[in-house]
């Protein structure tokens, strides 16, 4: 019940209540479903070491930090309540990754909740835009012609669409890093010695997915590309040689316009580095809780956040807020890394089964190989590396589907452990010391980063 009313959560907020349910939305059945889900889940976390892990404190940090980033920054007890309700359900998908999609089997149902989520605004997206519009209507302020679709101008001042989804992802860009995030994950469906099977339900999804890429026109998201190919040829080739083939597919990208048009440069992104150095401005002027959560716009000079997600967390949160937002960053990356890592997997038998006189009809505990832990951690550490390119461009701080992949990542981990066939996770007081380093090395690199790219401009 938990599992699958959980999935129904997610695919309600990536499609919004309206889509999912219609005219039932007014009622707020998210909320309804929220609250669902979450008594539901209360006996199997009680059950569970979810709450020992770093990124539980990190979640309840984060909630503490979007209020008094409120109280402090704004004076205001309701929109600290409102703040704190707008972050909750999205901290909600680390849980229920963790307590619901604890099995293989699970996490492939999840994979194919993100596909299917995916090729459905690729497909009335696409729909929408091989049936057109008229030019004038484009040319109308405002024009949105499909809610799949948005309308802009390119650097020759010539109309062009990018695609985007609904809700929280209803910005060209944020529907390309969940893409981006999926691609990898698609793979966990490939089946060894299986081809037709693995085109049919793996590499042609894949071509779709990466075309639907191509319809948003992001330039962050092709560079995440780009950041997962090199990572994921690099133990086959070599780093340089990966470095010079992720080059010679971002030139043919460019060479068939997969910007819309739009330069991919230093100076093409100018208004975007402007935009962190206002976003740096404001953390030094409110560097212990921030200006407010969501409120970085009211302080930029174009009333736009910063497309960068650590300059968001920092400047609407304070360094109190990317603190716990580094806490939870910090041991799902190590965790990934470990689970990828075949050195640092070792081989296990699984434990042995008692025979009973009675046995209960129970079913039998799961049990993958050190290679398919491997397989599986790969795969996540593909598409966190995709996720988290993509954030250095985006104003994503905290959002569903960084808190789900980090839940993957603890299900695979604990999947591992449960064998032993990992070391434990990371002592709790060497994440609490390794995330404050984390949090200022951070704030440091953003510094240098905009002043190395003054320098250039």
């Amino acid at each position: 019940m938990g599992f699958t009313l959980g999935i129904l959560y997610l695919v309600t907020y990536y499609l919004t209540p309206a889509t999912i349910f219609g005219a039932l939305a007014a009622y707020r059945i998210e909320l309804i479903l929220a609250v669902l889900v979450f008594f539901v889940s209360l006996p199997a976390l009680m059950k569970s070491s979810t709450c020992k892990m770093p990124q539980s404190l990190a979640l309840i940090g984060l909630a503490f930090a979007v209020v008094l980033s409120i109280l402090v920054g704004v004076h205001w007890v309701g929109g600290a309540i409102q703040a704190f309700f707008d972050f909750i359900p999205n901290a909600f998908a680390f849980f229920l990754v963790c307590l619901h999609c604890n099995t293989k089997r699970r996490l492939q149902v999840l994979v194919a909740m993100l596909m299917f989520v995916c090729l459905f605004v690729i497909a009335h997206g696409y729909m929408a835009e091989l049936h057109g519009f008229p030019a004038e209507m484009v040319r109308q302020s405002g024009f949105e012609g499909s809610p799949y679709l948005l309308a802009m101008r390119n650097n020759s001042g010539d109309w062009f669409y990018r695609l985007r989804g609904l809700g929280e992802i209803h910005d060209p860009n944020d529907f390309a890093q969940l893409m981006v995030s999926t691609i990898p994950l698609a793979f966990c469906f490939w089946r060894p010695k299986k081809p037709l099977l693995n085109f049919a339900i793996v590499l042609l999804p894949v071509a779709v997915l990466i075309f639907g890429v191509f319809l948003t026109h992001s330039r962050g998201a092709l560079l995440a590309l780009m950041a997962i190919t090199v990572v994921a040829i690099r133990p086959r080739i070599g780093t340089l040689p990966s470095v010079i083939l992720a080059g010679g597919l971002f030139t043919v990208a460019k060479v068939l316009h997969f910007a819309g048009g739009r330069d991919i440069s230093v100076e093409a992104g100018s208004d975007r580095t402007s935009l962190w150095g206002q976003g740096l401005e404001v953390f030094k002027q409110h560097p212990l809780f921030g200006v407010g959560f969501g409120r970085l716009p009211d302080y930029t000079d174009v009333h736009l956040t910063a497309h960068n997600s650590i300059v968001v967390c920092a400047a609407e949160l304070g360094m109190f807020g990317l603190y716990f937002w580094s806490l939870y960053l910090l041991p799902t990356v190590r965790d990934a890394l470990v689970v990828a890592s075949p050195e640092k997997v070792q081989d296990a038998v699984p434990p042995p089964q008692e025979e009973e006189l009675y046995p209960a009809p129970t079913r039998k505990p799961e049990f993958l190989d050190k290679s398919e832990i491997n397989r599986l951690g790969r795969i996540i550490l593909l598409s966190l590396t995709g996720y988290l390119v993509a954030s250095w461009f985006l104003s994503r701080s905290y959002v569903v589907t960084l808190f789900l992949l980090g839940g993957i990542v603890e299900v695979i981990f604990e999947m591992a452990l449960r064998n032993g066939m990992v070391a434990s996770r990371l002592k709790f007081s060497r994440a609490v010391l390794y995330a404050a380093i984390l949090a200022i090395s951070l704030v440091l690199i953003m510094y240098v980063m905009l002043r190395v790219l003054n320098v250039m401009h």
